[in-house]
């Protein structure tokens, strides 16, 4: 701002300046026109900082790209485990033939042996192997195993449930196969009693038949020790 002094007019002070007031409102008028670009400059840099701005996150809320995104970490593997009553794939077998021979079938190698008559049975944990002779006259069929054994079977086994009679082949020649579910004896230990899925196979030659029993829990995957069961049967 620029001031201009004068000669001090007739009542005026000795040594009090004058200011003339033309040039004063001249200079207020030049001394605004910064102020004025100094405060849109402020408002400029506000709207910049705030949201949408550079420097933090977008009208839509999405972070800045120097944020940073967590990452799941990899799932551990799922430890594999077998159902109850799966026969392991590395199981042993053993031939074996009755004290009165006539036949040979393997069985699963360490399997407890037990006797009822001529009736012998092969367990371990929930699986069975029964090989049972049947004095008999004429082979068996579909239809004499529907007649009399389906019936039999529903009277001894609690909570017997049919399943399908048919003819297989084995390499000792034809059986017919008679598949149903049943429940198991109670465990003396645990009071628990098992769904239980068998497989009886009929195998007949000359005058005498041989009833393989295959049982397990229903959802046992034993299809493979089962087929190297029968498979192995043989007469002698």
């Amino acid at each position: 701002m620029t001031v201009r002094l004068r000669a001090p007019g007739p009542g005026a002070g000795f040594g009090r300046p004058s200011l003339q007031k033309g040039s004063m409102t001249m200079n207020r008028t030049h001394l605004a026109l910064p102020l004025a670009g100094i405060v849109l400059a402020s408002v400029a840099l506000t709207a910049c900082s705030g949201p949408g701005g550079s420097g933090s996150s977008g009208a839509s809320g999405a972070p800045s790209k120097s944020s940073h995104t967590a990452q799941a970490s990899p799932a551990a593997p799922a430890t594999e485990s077998n159902p109850p009553g799966d026969i392991p794939d590395n199981q042993a077998y053993v031939a074996f033939t009755p004290p009165g021979g006539g036949f040979s079938v393997k069985v699963p190698e360490g399997w407890a042996r037990t006797s009822k008559g001529t009736v012998i049975s092969f367990t371990d944990k929930l699986n069975r192997v029964e090989l049972a002779p049947v004095p008999t006259t004429s082979a068996p069929t579909i239809g004499s195993v529907t007649a009399k054994t389906a019936p039999q079977l529903r009277r001894t086994v609690p909570h017997f449930a049919m399943g399908k009679i048919s003819v297989v082949s084995r390499h000792a020649g034809k059986a017919v196969l008679l598949t149903y579910q049943g429940d198991s004896a109670t465990d003396p230990v645990t009071g628990k009693v098992v769904r239980d899925a068998f497989e009886r196979y009929a195998f007949y030659r000359q005058g005498h038949e041989v009833d393989v029993t295959l049982s397990g829990p229903v959802h046992a995957d034993n299809v493979d020790p089962w087929r190297i069961v029968t498979d192995s049967f043989t007469w002698r």
